[in-house]
């Protein structure tokens, strides 16, 4: 049968992808099975690695900070979101984000159709040159 289940927040962990992770709604902490939620975490003048999530959608909510995100196939692309803003994600498209800010840090609630935390990110290191 299956239940209702609360995970308390905590310290975050590095992932995959750089990014800083605080417990959230996965397969592993609640059987979930068709999403990831979790709080994403830059450090101030931090970029994550370059990466995208084979058949997974994300989302994010920006909760504090500014989020620079470079996208598209060489990721030539490039969005700026602030406390309050969303982004979409399609599945398959390269991205990076990163903190500009030397001073604050940048939370995001992230989302993604991958109940599986970080084991839909596929690395892009090949593209790790092509941001400022």
């Amino acid at each position: 049968m299956d239940k209702c289940v609360l995970i308390r927040s905590g310290t975050g962990a590095p992932g995959s992808t750089g990014v800083t992770y605080a417990p959230g709604v996965s397969a592993d902490s609640a059987g979930a099975r068709g999403l990831c939620l979790e709080l994403a975490t830059l450090p101030p003048g931090a970029r994550a690695k370059a990466h995208l999530h084979a058949g997974h959608e994300s989302a994010a909510y920006v909760l504090s900070g500014e989020l620079t995100l470079w996208f598209g196939e060489h990721l030539e692309d490039c969005v700026v979101a602030r406390a309050g803003d969303f982004l979409y994600i399609p599945a398959g498209v390269p991205h990076r984000p990163a903190n500009a800010s030397e001073t604050e840090p940048a939370v995001a609630v992230l989302a993604r159709t991958d109940p599986n935390e970080q084991e839909s990110a596929v690395p892009l290191p090949e593209l790790e040159e092509r941001t400022p």
